[in-house]
């Protein structure tokens, strides 16, 4: 490597073959990167990459993103997309403390401290330290610095709304880790999320001993069948026993907290998000299989808890960060119609930072700018969720139907069961894979026909609708269940079932069939034993019948006339979810001995209606 020292502190230009391949030849051409060690409160130093404009003509504003996966992933912070870089930035990546070439210790997600003093740090001082040094530092800044980031790196644009310092004007937490245990990544509703979990923390939960560019592989399955790998590598405990042993600390700390205990409750940001200062843009996706819940519960605290607050929120029809990496024009074998991407970018996105940044436009954004699937435009309202809906409700009835009115008969004292056998559970997806996300990264749109036919899935439909129907806002579930056993899960899917007569799209490379198609619209877990509170867990009574109520992530769909709603409940999704013992034991601690069939029993008559609240738009 050869380095060319630059006249301030501890800043360093490099110009390397590795550098190089990482970065578009475009940016070579317009701009300069030099590489820093900033020094924080406490004396550790942070490795930052800053790439400045070689037009020394005006002052630029700042772009900053923090991320614990390297700052060589130039695409990851700037995407493949030149608008920005035509506009004009000083686009910043750092390496958080104890990440890559970071000094330090890495702490995942690590507790905002809102009493710090002194030498304390969290990542919001690490944000405002940062912010610091690059206002005096940076030449020809005009002082005016954003964030933003996506996933990971959302979190830490969260981090940044709470650091206070005065420069920073626009922050875009983008599908931000928000809390994961409740809803984001590792956990949803209790429940654990094995597939990602396990791929996620195979590498990067390997501990950093020292500063390295080194990235450490993906776990090697040995086969391309995960499910098989997953099912035989037995209990979570067997499994880990199998797998990683104690080389993963976080795996570890995962498992020794399986209620929603102070651990966890210490890394939301959520009771923090007050007295904010900078505009607040918050980007979600409806498809997006991490961190739905992160983005719609950031945009709504912030809501909350700042009146007043320069707030928005945008809401595509995308996965995990397609808005950053692909056009958005479908999901999966969706289609939307246009490249949504365009239009966010163009539209939405860089329009705030310029006017936030550079007093560019006029300013008038909408409180939210949201995809609406099924119709597939792009819709502007003032509040989220919107004004003006209806609450509708959805009953589950006899004969697997599903109607709008509570018509079964007061005499009838229906149920549908099952059997559920953990060791055959239900799949997420009909594909042979190891990896979610990437290649099964749209099962959030999947065709559910697989499920469907299996006898431990119950289903239910409606009739095809006379005319359109849009969901908007929030969904409530309310079960009634009871099992043979003494735990278990219950899964809810609410799916957009295609009329027979659907044309298959033209051109179809992957030959899918439209005809009766079963669209994936929500889906989500509720693990019965945190069915009274996620901090004490309470066993199920053998056959005694108990409610469970679970909000399913929003939505913003049109049903059109013609198709059906169709609900399926079952008790396993695996490997997304790990199985349910269906015995009240510590799952994370369980053997395979521990895990029993049961019956799974859900209620539909008047004394227990089993049914979905959401909202509709006329």
């Amino acid at each position: 490597m050869r380095l060319r020292f630059a006249p301030v502190g501890l800043v360093f230009v490099v110009s390397t073959a590795a550098a190089q391949m990482a970065e578009p030849a475009r940016v070579w051409d317009h701009y300069t990167r030099t590489d820093a060690m900033i020094p924080m409160r406490d004396g550790i130093r942070l490795f930052t990459t800053i790439y400045t404009p070689k037009d020394t003509t005006r002052s630029y504003p700042i772009l900053l993103t923090r991320t614990p996966y390297g700052t060589d992933t130039y695409l990851i912070s700037i995407g493949p997309d030149s608008a920005f870089e035509r506009e004009g930035y000083v686009f910043v990546m750092q390496d958080v403390r104890g990440r890559y070439q970071s000094e330090g210790e890495f702490v995942n997600v690590r507790p905002f401290n809102p009493t710090k003093s002194g030498t304390q740090i969290d990542e919001a001082s690490d944000t405002y330290d940062t912010i610091d040094w690059l206002v005096r530092q940076v030449p020809h800044n005009n002082g005016r610095v954003g964030v933003w980031g996506i996933s990971y790196l959302g979190f830490y644009s969260t981090m940044a709304a709470l650091s206070g310092h005065p420069a920073l004007k626009a922050v875009s937490p983008q599908a931000p880790v928000t809390d994961w245990f409740l809803g984001d990544d590792f956990h949803h509703n209790g429940a654990f999320f094995l597939a990602d979990a396990f791929n996620f923390m195979a590498s990067f939960g390997v501990p950093r001993p020292a500063p390295t560019r080194k990235r450490e592989p993906p776990f090697n399955y040995g086969t391309p069948d995960g499910y098989r790998f997953l099912l035989e590598g037995g209990s979570l405990a067997e499994l880990t026993a199998r797998t990683f042993g104690d080389r993963i600390p976080f795996w570890k700390e995962m498992f020794a907290h399986p209620t929603y205990d102070g651990f966890w409750k210490a890394r939301t940001p959520l009771p923090h998000l007050k007295g904010i200062k900078p505009a607040i843009l918050t980007v979600g996706s409806w498809f997006d299989a991490e961190n739905t819940w992160g983005a719609l519960q950031v945009y709504s605290a912030m809501e909350r808890q700042n009146p007043g607050l320069a707030n928005g929120l945008v809401m595509g029809p995308w996965y995990h960060g397609q808005w950053w990496f692909e056009d958005g024009n479908q999901l999966g074998e969706v289609r939307w119609g246009s490249p949504t991407t365009r239009y966010y970018i163009d539209r939405i996105l860089l329009p705030f930072f310029n006017f936030h940044l550079k007093g560019s436009g006029d300013g008038q954004f909408p409180e939210a700018h949201v995809f609406e699937t099924g119709a597939n435009r792009w819709r502007t309202f003032d509040t989220w969720p919107p004004a003006g809906t209806t609450k509708r409700r959805l009953f589950l009835g006899a004969g697997g139907t599903v109607s709008f009115d509570r018509s079964t008969p007061a005499a009838d004292r229906g149920f549908d069961q099952y059997w559920s056998d953990p060791a055959k559970p239900v799949p997420y997806l009909d594909r042979i894979t190891t990896q979610r996300p990437g290649s099964a990264h749209e099962y959030m749109v999947w065709d559910q026909r697989f499920a469907s036919t299996r006898p431990d899935v119950l289903v239910y439909q409606t009739e095809p609708l006379t005319e359109d129907l849009t969901m908007a806002g929030p969904m409530q579930v309310s079960l009634s269940v009871a099992t043979s056993g003494s735990d278990g899960d219950w899964i809810v899917k609410v799916i957009d079932v295609y009329p027979n007569d659907t044309p298959d799209p033209d051109p179809n490379p992957t030959g899918v069939r439209f005809g009766g198609y079963q669209q994936l619209l929500r889906g989500d877990v509720m693990r019965a034993r945190f069915r009274d509170g996620f901090e004490r867990p309470k066993a199920l009574v053998p056959n005694q019948p108990v409610t469970l109520r679970f909000g399913l992530n929003d939505v913003l769909h049109t049903f059109r006339r013609g198709h059906r709603i169709m609900i399926q409940v079952q008790s396993s999704w695996f490997p997304l979810v790990d199985r349910n013992p269906q015995r009240f034991v510590d799952i994370y601690r369980a053997t395979t001995r521990d895990f029993q069939p049961a019956w799974m029993r859900v209620y539909r008559d008047q004394r227990r209606p089993s049914f979905i609240d959401f909202g509709a738009l006329p």
